[in-house]
């Protein structure tokens, strides 16, 4: 056996089988490269589902981390740390908000959201408490937590792990009639990716952002964008809702905020909503940790000073272009916003992951028929050509 079946193996002998990995192990990596045991080079066209906006292992990140560790790692929130404030004030002044709370994951975050949604629609909206509605859409992806599958419509994700969180009205998504009309005296907000990524890259109508930006204020609801995975310049602008120039009520990110390093979370509003936590109605041992906060205040100040947004934009036009030279008639759209793109295919997805795999590029499939290519914002433009060159190879039909 190689390395790599030998690490295989025993990671799927000994571990629950809540996945299926492709049969390729990481290493080490650098940048927009992995390597595998055996030496194999392969483009990382994933970036860990848009976690890795920086690249693998980014030296200012890096740095930051290592510093940090030389200090503190973990206080817990009984006690203040030296770099929370740090955080919060980069968040707020990068979402335009007043007021952050942290967490580590993406599912902790929408948890948090809503709680923070529930808790405002009693205290705020005066919705009897047990009768608060949130409306969310149509193949959504928010996480995996029991409250989290309780509003999501892929029977995979909930088979079996009933019952289920009450409380969730699910709506066609890219439809704000269906908004309008969900809409009762007891619903208290809308959660929405701006973009479905685990969906298939699913964009919706033009103007639909902006219309359930109306339809919210307009029935005091709260706007609650899911941001996780395409916030931080994924998609070309630095959160997805600025391309209809959106803003929410609250923002909902994790992923990429962590560097590639932490697992960090928060979600970002003002303190109308956020104000209605008091002390012991939420919280997490490691959330806002120093070394997360460090880690997160230099990725933060990375984004912004190396105008991500816009590397994201030009990055992501050229793959785009690329992908859709491609000589294959199973290949039914092309589809994205900056470096979040997909490819759907008229049949299965996978032997096509296959054959991009062979030819040194991971990706995944998603929902069957879609790869996802998110590469790392910062891969550069040669290695970018030749990237395009390999997946135009390994995706033309033969």
């Amino acid at each position: 056996m190689t390395d790599s079946e030998k690490i295989i193996e025993k990671a799927m002998r000994l571990g629950a089988h809540n996945y299926l990995p492709k049969e390729v192990v990481i290493e080490r990596a650098e940048g927009a490269f992995v390597y595998d045991p055996e030496g194999k080079r392969y483009f990382d066209m994933l970036s860990a589902y848009s976690a890795l906006n920086f690249g693998h292992r980014h030296p200012e990140i890096v740095a930051a981390a290592i510093g940090q560790l030389g200090k503190v790692t973990l206080t817990s929130r009984a006690f203040h740390n030296a770099v929370l404030g740090d955080f919060f004030e980069a968040l707020c002044r990068l979402t335009g908000k007043n007021m952050i709370l942290p967490m580590n994951t993406g599912a902790e975050a929408v948890e948090t959201a809503l709680k923070t949604a529930r808790r405002w629609g009693a205290d705020k909206k005066r919705v009897p408490d047990g009768l608060q509605e949130i409306i969310v859409c149509e193949n959504n992806f928010h996480g995996r937590t029991i409250s989290v599958i309780s509003m999501s419509s892929d029977p995979t994700a909930r088979r079996g792990f009933g019952p289920f969180t009450p409380g969730f009205k699910v709506i066609k998504h890219g439809d704000a009639s269906a908004l309008k009309g969900a809409v009762t005296e007891n619903t208290v907000a809308f959660l929405v990716e701006p973009i479905q990524g685990e969906a298939g890259v699913i964009i919706p109508p033009p103007g639909y952002l902006k219309a359930a930006r109306e339809i919210c204020t307009r029935e005091n609801i709260l706007f609650i964008a899911d941001e996780v995975q395409t916030g931080l310049a994924r998609t070309g602008r630095m959160f997805a809702c600025d391309h209809e120039g959106v803003v929410p009520d609250i923002y909902v990110l994790g992923k990429a905020l962590g560097g590639g390093v932490m697992p960090v979370s928060a979600i970002a509003g003002d303190k109308e909503a956020l104000g209605v936590f008091d002390p012991g109605s939420h919280g997490s041992t490691f959330g806002g940790n120093p070394l997360a906060c460090a880690v997160a205040i230099k990725a933060l100040e990375i984004l912004v000073r190396d105008d991500y947004a816009v590397m994201a934009a030009e990055k992501g036009a050229f793959l785009m272009g690329g992908l859709r030279k491609i000589k294959n008639d199973e290949i039914l759209d092309v589809r994205g916003k900056g470096l979040l793109i997909g490819v759907e295919f008229s049949t299965a997805a996978a032997p096509y992951v296959k054959k991009l795999i062979e030819a040194g590029v991971l990706a995944k499939e998603t929902h069957k028929n879609t790869i996802r290519f998110a590469p790392p914002i910062t891969i550069e433009a040669a290695d970018l050509t030749r990237a395009c060159a390999l997946i135009e190879t390994a995706l033309t039909k033969e």
